[in-house]
């Protein structure tokens, strides 16, 4: 049985969308298909198994959060 979802992250900026693109495109190569559309990020997530398919989200989201507070960081430094 395949297991598909989808995922999107909006962001205040699209800059800000930019840098977690191209940040987690690396890690999510071969896992995730993304795509981004000026301040979102679209992510398409399919897997073979509900326990596999809920360890790529999770793992997407705390990655997305590590971004998102190095921006921040960053931002108000």
């Amino acid at each position: 049985m395949k297991i598909t979802g989808a995922l999107t992250l909006k962001y205040k900026t699209e800059e800000s969308a930019c840098l977690v693109y191209d940040s987690l495109e690396v890690d999510n190569e071969n896992y995730v298909k993304s795509n981004l559309d000026d301040n979102s990020i679209n992510y398409e997530i399919a897997s073979e198994s509900l326990g596999s398919f809920l360890a790529t989200i999770d793992d997407l989201i705390a990655s997305e959060i590590v971004s998102e507070n190095i921006i921040k960081k960053t931002m108000d430094s």
